[in-house]
């Protein structure tokens, strides 16, 4: 039907006749001359259409926005002084000869030219989508996945697919569950992620496999989480933790070598430890020059129990932040405002000091604390921190866990609203995670039970659990977990080990993990791999808030599908064939639900 694209109309086709087929993206009447934004997948050009061809400018005369319609008419250049140097397409305009009206448009339930409510775009996404902003991230998020398919094929990777019906396996969220028809009673899961297919795969002598797969997860959502989600799944046959990571960092550097022209470099590592006590998080956004101090050697000694009460706790954590020139930046207010932020967190308060005077020492401080030190203690403080007159310091004092996440986040909202945050691209690999984490007293895998732990052996592990490290590996962007992996347990006897400090039997590890097990047995290679959250990376490669700014048809932050209006009802022969009941009404499960 069409000849060209709207936006590859260029100088070259100047005095050409084309034909193109799009949308109306606005119409103007200027003096009986009628210019057409036309726009379809590639831009927009502009139409003139004058009223020599009676009937073709008659019609042009009654399109309204989003009418769909095919035009053709002959290239020329724009006037002078009417380049438009913001558009592709802003040097030439296509003088209209004929026009042909496809579909009309109703008028339209979105507002194009002003901000619609996420519920308004979403029930009509396939308008929402038509917007050149969101066509724009549509079209970059499909540059990504055919860059990264690229990559893969070129590196000698696989492309192979893995079951959506599956069995559950625990894998830290809630299943999404189907139930079988010619099974009576019996479930199918949709997969939390191919985890061990893709170990099943390096069994099968596959070696080198990547899918860029759908993956499902029945937890809360907020921006950067949906039920279901897109992954890079990645998994390599003999190569280690350093090989996996250089191969992905190769790939994610040509990601945006190619698509936004930003050399990333070589990405620095950090140890999982480092981050916690420098940044309060496992994913640290290094564009913001803040970082916490550990200052509870300094403070055990005050008579202050909320420092040296957790400073003299094995499990307890005293750390600053230090705003440099920040005195003069906080009143009173905003300071209590900060500590009910950080009370999000478990933390109690916070404590703070203005430096007015570092020369003075404590007589330079302001602070309601500031009578509890000495002015050797005070001057040990501000000498660990390195305070500097003008500063400001917020302090928190706590379990090592509340003190840590409550500071992480202040450091964030403090560089966020300050404007510290600079304008660039900080990667990293955070490495070397503890293998296991403390819940409610007992071992929890911090990543997933078949990761393998680093340089020890079954026995090692067993007799210290809490010491161990794991060879497990996380790509941070900007404060992002873009993507991460492990080198994988291949052992019986260390997968047996695991599973035995995590308090899993014999029969459950049986029951849940049976053929990965008996796969074991068979001459498993050594084998490790890494995921990428696709979504994710295009979020932030687009610059966009959300995921779900990123995706075709995402879900509310209820799951739901406005457009579609899923979930919904099932009826009743579909349940009674399953062999299903409902045993509360829809309404009263959900007013229980949310009691």
């Amino acid at each position: 039907m069409r000849s060209h694209y709207c936006g590859q109309v260029n100088e070259s086709l100047i005095g050409q006749e084309v034909t193109l087929c799009g949308w109306v993206n606005r119409r103007r009447d200027l003096g009986g001359v009628i210019f057409l934004d036309l726009r379809d997948r590639e831009g927009i050009i502009q139409v003139v259409y004058d009223p020599d061809i009676e009937d073709v400018f008659a019609l042009a005369n009654t399109l309204r926005n989003e009418f769909c319609v095919k035009v053709t008419g002959i290239v020329r250049a724009r006037p002078e002084g009417q380049v438009n140097k913001d558009m592709a397409t802003g040097g030439v305009e296509l003088l209209g000869k004929q026009l042909e009206i496809l579909n009309a448009s109703a008028p339209l339930p979105l507002d194009f030219n002003q901000h619609n409510s996420e519920e308004q775009r979403l029930r009509y996404r396939y308008l929402d989508l038509r917007r050149p902003e969101m066509n724009e991230k549509m079209v970059f998020r499909a540059k990504v996945t055919s860059e990264v398919r690229r990559f893969m094929d070129e590196a000698g990777f696989l492309d192979v697919e893995t079951p959506i019906l599956t069995a559950a396996t625990p894998e830290g969220a809630r299943d999404y569950l189907v139930p079988s028809r010619t099974h009576k009673g019996k479930f199918f899961a949709l997969p939390q992620s191919p985890q061990l297919f893709k170990q099943l795969l390096m069994m099968s002598g596959v070696d080198r496999y990547y899918q860029i797969v759908k993956c499902f997860r029945d937890e809360d959502l907020r921006a950067d989480r949906q039920p279901e989600f897109t992954q890079i799944d990645i998994e390599t046959s003999f190569m280690s933790a350093d090989e996996v990571m250089g191969v992905t960092e190769q790939m994610i550097r040509q990601l945006f070598q190619k698509l936004l022209d930003v050399d990333l470099g070589d990405f620095p590592r950090m140890s999982y430890e480092e981050a916690m006590r420098r940044f309060g998080s496992d994913k640290p956004d290094l564009r913001i020059p803040l970082e916490l101090v550990d200052v509870a050697e300094q403070v055990k000694s005050v008579d202050f129990k909320v420092f040296s009460g957790p400073a003299n706790d094995p499990k307890g954590r005293v750390a600053a932040i230090k705003v440099p020139g920040g005195a003069d930046k906080f009143s009173r207010k905003q300071i209590d405002e900060l500590g009910k932020f950080v009370g999000i967190y478990g933390a109690k308060g916070l404590a703070w000091m203005k430096i007015n005077d570092r020369a003075a020492g404590l007589e330079g401080v302001q602070s309601p604390v500031a009578k509890f030190f000495s002015a050797e203690v005070m001057e040990a403080l501000l000498e660990q921190v390195g305070a500097e007159t003008g500063d400001i310091l917020f302090f928190g004092a706590d379990s090592k866990h509340v003190v840590t996440e409550a500071m992480g986040a202040l450091r964030i909202k403090l560089g966020e609203e300050l404007g510290l945050v600079a304008d660039e691209w900080r990667p990293l690999w955070v490495v070397d995670f503890p293998m296991f984490e403390e819940s409610d007293g007992r071992p929890q895998a911090l990543h997933h039970p078949f990761t393998a732990p680093s340089n020890a052996t079954p026995e090692e592990l067993e007799a210290d659990p809490f010491t161990a490290l794991s060879d497990a590996y996380d790509m941070v962007l900007n404060g992002c977990e873009v993507g991460g992996g492990s080198v994988r347990i291949f052992d019986q006897k260390m997968q047996a080990t695991v599973f035995r400090i995590l308090g899993i039997s014999d029969e459950e590890a049986k029951e849940k993990f049976g053929f990965l097990l008996e796969a074991l047995q068979y001459g498993a290679p050594p084998h490790a791999g890494l995921a990428f959250g696709l979504d994710r990376l295009v979020m932030l490669m687009c610059g966009a808030d959300t995921i779900r700014d990123v995706m075709a048809f995402p879900k509310t932050t209820t799951a739901a599908c406005p457009l579609t209006d899923a979930p919904g009802m099932a009826n009743p022969e579909q349940l009674a064939e399953l062999q299903i009941a409902i045993t509360a009404e829809p309404k009263a499960a959900e007013e229980k639900a949310a009691e």
